[in-house]
């Protein structure tokens, strides 16, 4: 097992998951388009490289990007990790994909010797930090137990669901219950302050039942005081996986009606010019629909994330 691995993609939870590398032992060459965002993990131990072909000589590099496109660039554009003559034997992927583009970008790979494995996550950089993020894996079997005791010090749990883009449907599907939970937890939360259940009292009586989950609990703090600003995943990029999930559910023939409406309902969003804030704004959408203007509660509310 190499003890110094490549990162692509230094975004919130790219840079989270190469904080979890390093804490762990490992030692990490880092590439990120805008350097700045990169410079900050040379104070933990990461080497920042100026060109992605500087990590083609790791045995191992990780990617999480945005998207489809932005990872055939990473590896193949013009100075991609793969174009030279050097080149990593395995690349693992952590972005959220479609399966198609996943299963193109490995056919490439493969064609030039590299192998590839999808792992995608569940968590935003909150849960990261905290590693509690749940990795889920796909590709040949032999090459997830290569990649493991990295995916172990990224997160709590990872796991394997099979060959091939397996892991992409997995965390498509994942993302459109992701969407779909936040759209019915902001309507009820609002229904329930409508009705004079003060916000962040509701929140914790959900937190506290068989409905409650890690999701719901932390975004309590967010909802409970509207701090958008806490940037852990935006409307525009619920909108490209559930888009994604829309997509799938077309090709397998599965109808998905609250999906359906979610992703309107995110499109809304979106169209309305949300971008560098948080998704869960979806609550004061909301509660605007229904006449109702939100305030800050200004409450501490503990977000379940602590060790």
């Amino acid at each position: 097992m190499a003890k110094q691995v490549g990162w692509i993609g230094l975004g919130r939870m790219g840079e989270a998951m190469v904080k979890r590398l390093l804490k762990a032992g490992f030692g990490a060459s880092v590439w990120n388009r805008t350097r700045s965002k990169a410079e900050p993990l040379a104070e933990y131990g990461a080497e920042i490289v100026r060109h992605k072909t500087d990590l083609a000589g790791c045995e191992v590099v990780f990617t999480m990007v945005s998207t489809t496109d932005d990872l055939k660039e990473v590896l193949f554009a013009e100075g991609g990790l793969v174009t030279g003559t050097t080149r990593p034997r395995l690349v693992v992927d952590s972005s959220s994909i479609s399966q198609e583009g996943s299963a193109e970008i490995r056919a490439r790979l493969e064609a030039l010797g590299v192998d590839y494995l999808c792992a995608p996550v569940s968590g935003n950089a909150k849960v990261a930090k905290a590693g509690k993020l749940l990795i889920v894996a796909s590709g040949p079997r032999a090459l997830y137990e290569k990649a493991q005791p990295y995916l172990a010090a990224m997160g709590r749990k990872a796991m394997w669901v099979g060959e091939g883009e397996l892991a992409r449907i997995w965390k498509i599907a994942h993302n459109t219950m992701f969407g779909v939970v936040i759209q019915n937890l902001c309507e009820i939360t609002v229904l329930a302050e409508k009705a004079g259940i003060p916000r962040h009292v509701f929140l914790e009586s959900i937190n506290d039942s068989v409905l409650g989950s890690m999701y719901t609990r932390y975004k309590t703090p967010v909802l409970t005081n509207l701090s958008f600003d806490q940037v852990t995943f935006t409307p525009r990029l619920l909108l490209k996986d559930m888009d994604l999930g829309m997509g799938a559910a077309k090709a397998y023939g599965v109808a998905m009606p609250a999906a359906a409406a979610t992703r309107e309902s995110v499109a809304r969003m979106v169209g309305r010019g949300y971008d560098q804030i948080d998704f869960a704004v979806l609550l004061q959408e909301t509660a605007r629909d229904a006449g109702l203007e939100l305030k800050p509660e200004n409450v501490q509310v503990d977000d379940g994330l602590a060790s």
